[in-house]
C-alpha cells in the first residue's frame, strides 16, 4: 500500500456521536457472510425494511450492487476478492461514521479479511452475522443460476465449488435461513441489536 504524505485527514465538525444522537440509536456494520444462495440479500434487505419502518436510518450494500459501480473492474481471484471486501468496508465504515447502520451482504469467504475488517472498526461496531445454510441446500436455490453455470464451467473460482468458504468461527450471530422465515430472521437480528443497545 502507498502511502501520499500529501494527504491528510480532514476531521468533520460534526462528530459521529453528534450524528447518533440526532438519529436518536447507535450506528454499526452488519456483516452478513455466507454460501451464494444462502439469503443474504434478502435477509439484509428484509433487516432494513424493518429497521426503516421503526425510523431507523440504515443502508445496504449488496455485492451485486457495489461490483455494478464501485468495484466494477475486480473479478473473482483472491486478490480481488480481497480487495473488494477492502473497500466494501472503507465504505462502511464511511457509514457509520454517519451514524447509520450498514448492513452488507457479501460471501466474504476469507476468515482474514473479514478479521482485517472488523479491526478498522471501534470495539462493538461491526457485527459478524453468519448466514447459515446447508451447502447442498444453497445450491439447490440456486436463484441466479450460478452453481449451474459454475458446475458446467463457464464461472470460475466459485465458492463452495473451485473455491473455499471458510465459516466464522466466533460469529457475533448466527441466523439458519434454512431453518426461520425471512421475516424470522430479520427479528432475530433486530432484537440483537435492541439488546446490545444500538437501537
Amino acid at each position: 500500500m502507498v502511502t501520499q504524505s500529501h494527504i491528510v485527514w480532514h476531521q468533520s465538525a460534526v462528530t459521529k456521536k453528534e450524528r447518533q444522537q440526532l438519529n436518536n440509536h447507535k450506528s454499526c456494520t452488519l456483516w452478513f457472510t455466507g454460501f451464494s444462495g444462502s439469503g443474504k440479500s434478502t435477509l439484509a434487505n428484509e433487516l432494513d425494511l424493518q429497521l426503516y419502518e421503526a425510523g431507523i436510518r440504515s443502508y445496504v450494500l449488496d455485492g451485486d450492487n457495489v461490483r455494478h459501480g464501485l468495484n466494477k473492474e475486480l473479478g473473482f481471484s483472491p486478490k480481488d476478492r480481497e480487495e473488494n471486501i477492502r473497500r466494501v468496508g472503507e465504505v462502511a465504515k464511511l457509514f457509520v461514521d454517519s451514524g447509520q447502520i450498514v448492513i452488507t451482504a457479501f460471501i466474504s469467504p476469507f476468515r482474514r479479511d473479514r478479521d482485517e475488517m472488523r479491526s478498522i472498526f471501534e470495539e462493538g461496531e461491526f457485527i459478524e452475522v453468519f448466514v447459515d445454510c446447508p451447502f447442498e441446500v444453497c445450491e439447490a436455490r440456486d436463484p441466479k443460476g450460478l452453481y449451474q453455470k459454475a458446475r458446467n464451467g463457464k464461472i470460475h473460482d466459485f465458492t463452495g465449488i473451485d473455491s473455499p468458504y471458510e465459516a466464522p468461527i466466533n460469529p457475533d450471530l448466527t441466523i439458519n435461513t434454512d431453518q426461520s422465515t425471512v421475516r424470522e430472521s430479520a427479528k432475530e437480528i433486530f432484537s440483537y441489536l435492541e439488546q446490545k443497545g444500538i437501537i
